[in-house]
């Protein structure tokens, strides 16, 4: 019989080229690491991830990740956190006395013989939300946190206006002013929501949320929703040619109809000689029209929410103030000490790299709701209670899969 040994060569991992060909997500196959047991290992997979070095500050914060893991899954999945959702489960003191998080993956890629599979489906989950605090830690842009919310946000304020009555308006000024009911900026996510948003996206990665940072109108009628998007669109407050198109949700008004329709309704207006707040009512009627379909585009929210959210992209610019500090201190030392060693020294330092400002795009959420519309999704299974209730399960159910 022929020499076969080369049919090892024909062996594939099915899981994890699923993951780089069918756009599978790891978190969904049957094990993180794909299909380690028979396998051999030439790097391991922390230092392929390019996670592990012999720097023992970064190994530390490694295991800090690890820790923090370990917190979180027993805060928001496990009974003892959380008796609502929590499930009636306890990790093994076998991972809780894990000392180095290299020893999760050699859990996942030893045989059955040294673990059984409840520790290696333990290891599994606990790696996964290593993976993405990981990702929510090493999210360079998170350290322009400030800069990027002070540039877009600022975009926003400089039209908002309050009359003498006190009355919030978004415009320039007489027939521009739009009235609005309120205007808010979202605070930053917190950690333990960033890190709950990814584990249930598919995506995984910090690089992929989009509405760290977000601004809500809310307007009195539906069709002034519709003028504030105008609005922002006409003076340059949003590109259109920066949107995500496939962020934008609309469960608000059926636009294409009311396209359709305004015409008759503007002729209408004409003939009759109407005032605008009686023309602004029939149009308000006419968006009032239920619509078809009312799909948000996210599994977490109601079926009855209501609004229009829409993501852009902002260029936004950062200046490294330590550049323009260099550059006094290199003035004043060669004006005071121009035959210091000290002045050779800081001439000799080369400040290129420095001296260009960093530009990158950063994502925002904008959403814009009348005000019963706002009413109806602060009620039963459209307010924000239950959309976190919603993705608690949904993260967990997805962690927890080979427990449930």
């Amino acid at each position: 019989m022929a020499d076969q040994e080369y049919l090892e060569k024909y062996k594939f991992d099915w899981d994890m080229l699923s993951v780089v060909i069918n756009g599978r997500s790891a978190f969904d196959s049957p094990s993180f690491l794909g299909e380690v047991s028979n396998k051999k290992i030439d790097t391991s997979f922390l230092e392929g991830y390019g996670a592990l070095n012999n720097d023992p500050i970064k190994r530390a914060e490694l295991f800090g990740n690890f820790q923090e893991a370990l917190q979180f899954i027993k805060r928001y999945f496990l009974k003892e956190g959380n008796k609502e959702f929590g499930l009636d489960l306890v990790i093994p003191n076998s991972i809780l006395m894990i000392s180095d998080v290299a020893q999760l993956t050699e859990i996942l890629q030893s045989n059955e013989d040294e673990y059984d599979q409840t520790t290696k489906n333990w290891a599994d989950i606990v790696l996964k939300v290593v993976h993405t605090i990981l990702h929510v830690d090493k999210d360079l842009r998170s350290n322009y946190f400030k800069i990027i919310q002070t540039q877009i946000f600022d975009k926003f304020y400089r039209y908002m206006n309050r009359d003498a009555s006190n009355k919030l308006f978004l415009g320039v000024g007489g027939n521009c002013e739009i009235p609005l009911i309120e205007f808010d900026t979202k605070a930053k996510k917190t950690r333990d929501s960033v890190i709950l948003k990814l584990l249930h996206k598919a995506e995984n990665v910090a690089e992929e949320l989009f509405d760290r940072v977000g601004l809500r109108f809310i307007a009195s009628t539906k069709i002034d929703c519709l003028k504030i998007i105008n609005f922002l669109i006409t003076n340059n407050v949003i590109v259109p040619q920066n949107i995500k198109p496939s962020r934008s949700n609309n469960t608000m008004v059926d636009l294409v109809r009311f396209q359709k329709n305004l015409p008759s309704l503007i002729e209408f207006a004409q003939k009759n000689n109407l005032r605008e707040d009686r023309f602004a009512d029939a149009l308000e009627r006419e968006l009032d029209e239920e619509l078809k379909e009312s799909n948000s585009g996210n599994s977490h929210s109601s079926d009855s929410y209501r609004a229009i959210q829409f993501t852009c992209r902002q260029l936004v610019r950062y200046e490294d103030p330590f550049v323009s500090e260099f550059k006094k201190l290199k003035i004043f030392i060669n004006k005071n000490h121009s035959s210091d060693e000290i002045s050779e020294m800081i001439n000799k330092i080369d400040t290129s790299n420095l001296t260009r400002d960093i530009e990158f795009f950063y994502p925002y959420e904008v959403q814009i709701m009348d005000e019963k519309s706002y009413d109806n999704n602060l009620q039963g299974d459209a307010s924000h209670k239950e959309y976190k209730k919603s993705q608690i399960i949904s993260a967990r159910n997805r962690l927890f899969r080979n427990f449930i």
